[in-house]
């Protein structure tokens, strides 16, 4: 059976659709690569101490774990030096990073989450990598927080990795969605899900429902219709999911449908995920596998950022639900 890896994807890519140049096919190769001593990182467990904290706090003034620290220095390190980037921002740090005058200079930026869900690290849940590239603006010779302020509409490609039982690296390079395991005998990439798509109907919702007393009355109307099951205005029986990582949150959206939900609410009333980190490159994913993606009232890959760490509501998954919730908060 031929076995296709990403590298070879990615040419593929470039020879059918014209989408992927060499300087963006390295781009994804080096963070593959990245997320593959990540991977490694992870497996060791209690071992390595991974999941210790730093005594830190990083820009939005979370604890910072050790893995934290290790997974934000692998992909600087692995991205700084080949010529393909002008800059990279993270959220584990509060302002762009140059890349340093030793190095050449490329045309791309990179945005990332570097290890997304650390919180559940002492408890052996899946984490993992998120990753978005953008253009940099021509004639920027130091990319500024500004630089990075696109639109998530203007994503040349988005991706993310999860570390669980197996390592999955899911990507978009704007021609669909495709998945990929690692092979660690061979330790690369090799393709798995050719093309992910994401069903438009769904009996699935994944939200935290701790935060039940602070939704507004859109998502609480939602909610209380799919636990009416089938006696309810649904007329069908809904299962809630909710793992606390949204890698594997939406990683599991994307296997088999479902709505992924972190709204805004009367605690987090901007809503708790990152637009440029988290939002942006999973709603590019998410569209690309035929969902949709909303904050509650707009698309997500329309929204203008103001800020490198700003905050947004998120609504993801199977489209026909999505819309649904949306109309809801637009009161319809």
């Amino acid at each position: 059976m031929h076995r296709v890896t990403l590298t070879q994807y990615l040419v593929e890519q470039q020879r059918s659709h014209g989408t992927v140049s060499p300087e963006l096919r390295l781009t994804i190769e080096v963070i593959a690569r990245a997320c593959k001593a990540i991977s490694h990182a992870v497996s060791k467990g209690a071992l390595a101490g991974i999941g210790d904290v730093m005594g830190t706090q990083n820009v939005q003034g979370e604890a910072q774990k050790r893995l934290d620290v290790v997974a934000n220095e692998v992909l600087v390190e692995a991205n700084e030096w080949g010529g393909q980037l002008a800059a990279m921002v993270s959220e584990e740090m509060d302002a762009p990073y140059q890349i340093p005058n030793r190095y050449p200079r490329g045309g791309f930026l990179l945005v990332m989450d570097p290890l997304d869900g650390s919180s559940n690290l002492d408890v052996n849940i899946s984490v993992g990598t998120i990753f978005s590239v953008l253009r940099c603006p021509e004639g920027m010779k130091e990319p500024d927080e500004k630089c990075f302020l696109q639109p998530g509409s203007k994503q040349v490609a988005a991706g993310f990795a999860v570390y669980g039982a197996a390592t999955i690296l899911v990507l978009t390079v704007g021609n669909g969605v495709a998945g990929f395991t690692l092979d660690r005998e061979l330790g690369s990439f090799v393709m798995t899900e050719p093309e992910i798509r994401i069903p438009p109907d769904t009996s699935e919702f994944a939200i935290n429902a701790s935060n039940m007393r602070n939704w507004d009355p859109p998502v609480r109307r939602y909610i209380d219709e799919c636990l009416a099951g089938k006696t309810g205005p649904r007329e069908r029986d809904f299962n809630m999911r909710w793992v606390a990582s949204m890698v594997a949150d939406v990683y599991r959206t994307l296997s088999r449908g479902g709505i992924f939900m972190y709204p805004r609410d009367a605690k987090h009333k901007d809503g708790r995920l990152r637009l440029m980190y988290e939002a942006n490159p999973m709603a590019l994913i998410v569209e690309q596998a035929g969902g949709a993606a909303t904050d509650g009232h707009q698309r997500i890959l329309d929204i203008e950022p103001e800020r490198l760490h700003q905050r947004v509501g998120v609504i993801l998954g199977s489209r026909n639900e999505v819309e649904r919730v949306t109309r809801y908060h637009l009161g319809q």
